[in-house]
């Protein structure tokens, strides 16, 4: 994975809107392989905070979403 695509799928994570199903699909990496990736690169404190936030966000997965919320993804 290049520099930018790294940053790509760090910035698409800290995303509320963004499900971790649209990165799978553009970069191939599920929600368990992102958690990986988001643990290696961010500091211990920010990698606890954001997985606070993501913790059964609605709008991090699509089987959760309200039908009426569409996006490009």
């Amino acid at each position: 994975m290049t520099p930018a695509e790294l940053s790509r799928v760090v910035e698409m994570a800290w995303e509320d809107r963004t499900p971790f199903e649209a990165i799978e699909k553009l970069y191939g990496l599920n929600e368990s392989a992102v958690i990986k990736l988001m643990r290696k690169e961010m500091k211990p404190s920010s990698f606890r905070m954001w997985r606070k936030r993501m913790q059964g966000r609605q709008t991090k997965h699509l089987k959760l979403r309200h039908p009426g919320i569409e996006r490009a993804y």
